[in-house]
C-alpha cells in the first residue's frame, strides 16, 4: 500500500521535518500515525520527501527524513479552462481534475453556466476549489498541487487561448476525436470544457478566432463535471504520463 501523503510547507535539507497545525491534528487523530509508519511529505510544489513518524502527538509530528527529490515542472503544462457547474458538482469536478492530472484549474463563468459566483462568492467559490485540489493532491499522492487561478470570464479565457501553444475546446458536434489528435510534447495546453448548456455561438466564435481547435471524446455527451476529467485521460496518455 502507499503510504499517506503529508503537506508541509517547506521540506528543509535537515534530517527531521516538523508537522503542526491542522496537518499535524489530522496525522495523530484521523490518520492515527504511529511511530516509524513510513509516509510522503511533499510541499505542493514539486518536492517530495520519504520519511517515517519518529514523534507523533495530536499537535506535534516529527518525521525522520529517508530520501528527497525533486519532479521538474510537468511538461506539456496541462491548463483545464472550466465552466461553473450546478450545485455541488464543483467539488466534484476540482476533486476529478486533480486526480487525472490537471496542472492548472481555471474556473470560467461561461455565459450559459447555470451556477454563477458573484460578489463575495467569488473569492468564497475559487477558495474552495483550492482546499478541494489541495485535499485531491494528498489522496492521490500528487506531489504538486494544481494551481487554482482567479474565476476567468470569456475574455481572459480567449486570452489565455491566443498564448497557449495548443488549445482544444470539447464540443460534440466536432469532426476531431481527440483521441486520434496529436498533440505538442512542451509548452502550454489549454482545454476548455464547456456549462451544461453548451457555449454559446458568441463563445465559439471567439475562441475558435484566438486559436482553439474543436475536439469530440465520442458519440456521447458527458456532463460539464466529467467530461474534463476524460479528456485528461486521454491527454495523459498521449503526452505519455500514463505508460
Amino acid at each position: 500500500m502507499t503510504p499517506p501523503l503529508f503537506l508541509v510547507p517547506d521540506l528543509g535539507t535537515g534530517d527531521t521535518v516538523m508537522l503542526t497545525g491542522g496537518e499535524a491534528h489530522h496525522a495523530a487523530t484521523v490518520k492515527r500515525l504511529a511511530v516509524g509508519e513510513p509516509v510522503l511529505l511533499s510541499d505542493g510544489h514539486g518536492g517530495l520527501a520519504e520519511a517515517r513518524a519518529s514523534q507523533v502527538s495530536p499537535d506535534r509530528v516529527v518525521f525522520e527524513v529517508l530520501a528527497r527529490s525533486s519532479l521538474p515542472r510537468p511538461e506539456p503544462w496541462l491548463v483545464v479552462v472550466q465552466a461553473l457547474p450546478k450545485g455541488e458538482r464543483g467539488e466534484l469536478v476540482v476533486e476529478l481534475l486533480t486526480e487525472l492530472g490537471a496542472d492548472e484549474i481555471v474556473p470560467w463563468s461561461a455565459a450559459r453556466s447555470i451556477g454563477q459566483w458573484r460578489g463575495d462568492r467569488i473569492a468564497k467559490g475559487v477558495a474552495k476549489w483550492q482546499r478541494t485540489a489541495q485535499a485531491a493532491a494528498k489522496q492521490s499522492r500528487r506531489s504538486r498541487i494544481p494551481l487554482v487561478t482567479g474565476l476567468a470570464g470569456s475574455g481572459q479565457v480567449a486570452a489565455r487561448i491566443a498564448a497557449a501553444r495548443t488549445a482544444l475546446l470539447l464540443h460534440e458536434e466536432a469532426d476531431q476525436p481527440l483521441g486520434r489528435l496529436q498533440v505538442p510534447a512542451e509548452g502550454e495546453l489549454v482545454l476548455v470544457v464547456g456549462p451544461e448548456g453548451g457555449l454559446s455561438p458568441e463563445e465559439l466564435a471567439l475562441f475558435g478566432d484566438r486559436g482553439a481547435r474543436p475536439v469530440r471524446l465520442g458519440t456521447e455527451v458527458l456532463r460539464t463535471s466529467t467530461a474534463g476529467a476524460a479528456a485528461l485521460a486521454v491527454l495523459s496518455v498521449a503526452v505519455g504520463r500514463w505508460g
